[in-house]
């Protein structure tokens, strides 16, 4: 029930969002701005830390996913490997929106998650996502994290939505970790430490 309600709360939010028809691959490339220093400590520090994490998480089991099961879901009704990735873009594209940087010119939600089964597109479009996320608090200070938006019906800080997005990422998380078990994916970080380990347990010569 509480992971229903928080993907039912994500996608009120999202659809809260600014959207445009005809967001796609083929967008005109906007003039690069000049990035930000990154924070080294502080709250923007703490959540870019955590931003980076689940990047690297879901970028890296995406790419492990064979092309053939981005169209795999465990029962009707429910979103397919593809359509999780495609969320969790459409949730980084939009949610910055919260804390003043609106979705990219052209973006839609609404049917985003069935925009495409094209495995290398998904994955470009989820780093899209994570850069349009991580520029959002770049351009913030540190002070900013105080503000307030109307979240839910009540005032909530900067702070906050951070804390939200991070759960919002989790769950999906998990949710990607078990889709790929179910398909005999492991997941490359598990893999690479199960490959640390027997590498550990051989006897030295």
């Amino acid at each position: 029930m509480r992971r229903n309600s928080m993907c039912f709360l994500v996608f009120i939010v999202v659809s809260l969002g600014l959207s445009n028809p005809g967001w796609a691959q083929d967008k005109p490339a906007d003039k690069p701005a000049a990035t930000p220093a990154a924070p080294t400590s502080g709250a923007r520090a703490e959540f870019l830390d955590r931003l980076d994490f689940y990047e690297e998480r879901f970028v890296s089991l995406a790419q492990a996913m064979p092309a053939d099961k981005y169209t795999w879901r465990p029962s009707e009704g429910v979103r397919s490997i593809g359509e999780v990735y495609l969320h969790i873009a459409a949730a980084n594209f939009n949610l910055p929106h919260l804390i003043g940087t609106e979705p990219p010119a052209g973006f839609e939600v609404r049917g985003f998650e069935k925009s495409t089964t094209d495995k290398a597109k998904i994955i470009q479009t989820m780093k899209d996502s994570f850069a349009h996320y991580r520029g959002a608090v770049l351009g913030l200070s540190d002070a900013d994290v105080e503000k307030t938006v109307k979240l839910f019906g009540k005032d909530r800080t900067y702070r906050y939505v951070f804390f939200f997005c991070t759960g919002h990422w989790g769950e999906h998380l998990g949710q990607s970790i078990a889709y790929a078990r179910s398909n005999g994916v492991v997941p490359p970080w598990t893999e690479e430490q199960q490959r640390q380990q027997k590498q550990a347990q051989k006897p030295k010569s």
